[in-house]
């Protein structure tokens, strides 16, 4: 179990700026938790008061689990630190006790338009094969996840890894403000959210804070392939490491072949040796993603031969590029928690790499392309229709990937649909692609196979 730093209740009120509701006295513990059902013996339960749903009203819920005590806006039934504004106090919260941490701790901070996740996973496998290491759950890279995870970390903690999204410019700036990473790690700039930025520019704005941010003497760890990326190491004096395909990476990804389950092997090459890497995972892209692992890792001190042993034992968040035999005989690749044009893409040149049967692209819609959004789930079902035997387009871009994918199209109105269709006409050996953004649920359409 990982837990802050234990904080009495009076403690936690003089950081935040809050009053005490109930015994001061109440020890904290365990971490902290905005879901009551999670909450651990001797945690700490964020409540929010929100449009739909009251955090407060779970509190009882909180303290059967094991919550000692609440952080909200008003009393609950478990001691409570009043605040007026709780997401300023978990934030005010987070920096402090990671800031009482951070002689002994190592923080890395990766953020780009695709592949943070996956990448954050990869890191967290490389760092914790040397020492204890706390790393973002799921996709927690918001202005609450972020918190929430550092609240994890306690003094045995050695290595602190934070996923940082934004949507908009300053974000990022406000998630350093609260811990400026040893290891800013860049990805790419694309199209995620580009609905939110307005233009790539904006995005590339946005994810160069990270490097801007970055303590002193701190590393940016950039993608060599990408050239908006490259520029941001005009942002820091520090030292700057590069990962990627290209000649000049500083961790070089060479000699890259896939299994028949589209598993990589390849080599990493860096200026002070080689190592080896096979990974359990699919697709071609998480070779790419190994390379900014690798290199974050350098940056943090682990060798190479160490953080390529540690990768052999990765695996990644759920629902990403999940790979799982169905009692059909089928086999499910199940990528549903998000999309975009270039994760699309990835996830559709892996299930063309896998070996099998009929290959069935499921694509839902991607979500806040902006003006690109018509042309990008046309290019989208165009690409599929190259990669797959059958393109299953669900919901309301159904059309739009049908008329890019031509004869190969079946277009559904929504997820039960999509589960009907799939239900009367998978067989045993074809591979089948669930793929959407979140926010139109197609993890409901991959749970309905198994």
């Amino acid at each position: 179990m990982v837990g802050m730093i234990p904080l009495s209740l009076g403690e936690i009120a003089v950081v935040v700026d809050g009053t005490v509701e109930g015994d001061g006295a109440v020890m904290v513990t365990a971490p902290a938790v905005l879901d009551g059902r999670q909450a651990e013996p001797g945690g700490l339960f964020v409540a929010f008061a929100g449009d739909r749903v009251d955090g407060h009203d779970f509190a009882e819920q909180a303290g059967e689990a094991g919550a000692v005590a609440v952080l909200g806006s008003r009393p609950t039934s478990l001691s409570t630190v009043v605040v007026k504004d709780v997401q300023a106090a978990v934030q005010a919260l987070a920096a402090y006790v990671v800031g009482r941490l951070r002689d002994g701790l190592t923080v890395a901070g990766l953020t780009g338009s695709q592949g943070k996740t996956s990448t954050k996973d990869l890191l967290a496998t490389v760092v914790s094969s040397t020492a204890p290491t706390i790393a973002a759950v799921d996709s927690f890279n918001n202005e609450i996840g972020v918190p929430v995870t550092m609240l994890r970390a306690d003094a045995a903690s050695r290595f602190l890894v934070l996923e940082m999204g934004a949507r908009r410019v300053g974000d990022i700036a406000d998630l350093t403000g609260l811990v400026a990473p040893d290891v800013a790690v860049v990805l790419n700039v694309g199209q995620s959210h580009l609905s939110y930025f307005g233009s790539r520019q904006a995005i590339a704005k946005a994810k160069g804070e990270l490097v801007r941010g970055l303590a002193p003497g701190g590393t940016a760890v950039l993608n060599a392939d990408d050239p908006v990326v490259v520029a941001m190491r005009s942002l820091t004096n520090g030292p700057v490491l590069t990962f990627g395909y290209a000649e000049h990476a500083d961790v070089r990804v060479v000699d890259l072949t896939l299994d028949r389950l589209s598993r990589p092997s390849f080599t990493l090459r860096t200026a002070d040796g080689s190592a080896f890497v096979e990974l359990p995972l699919v697709g071609a892209h998480q070779a790419h993603n190994a390379s900014a692992a690798v290199a974050a890792g350098l940056a943090a001190g682990v060798p190479l031969d160490v953080a390529a042993s540690a990768l052999a034992t990765a695996s990644l968040s759920k629902w990403r590029m999940e790979l799982r035999e169905l009692d059909s005989g089928a086999t499910l690749l199940n990528d549903s928690f998000n999309s975009n044009p270039d994760s699309t893409r990835a996830a559709l040149d892996a299930l063309a790499g896998i070996e099998g049967g009929r290959r069935i692209a499921v694509l839902g819609e991607m979500l806040e392309l902006g003006d690109d959004h018509e042309s990008e789930h046309r290019a989208a079902g165009e690409y599929a229709a190259a990669r797959a035997d059958v393109v299953v387009a669900v919901g309301g871009i159904a059309s739009l990937v049908a008329d890019g994918a031509g004869d190969s199209a079946v277009a559904l109105p929504d997820n039960d649909a999509a589960i009907d269709w799939l239900r009367g006409h998978i067989t045993a050996g074809d591979v089948v692609l669930v793929k959407a953004s979140r926010g139109v649920f197609l993890d409901e359409v991959a749970a309905a196979l198994v």
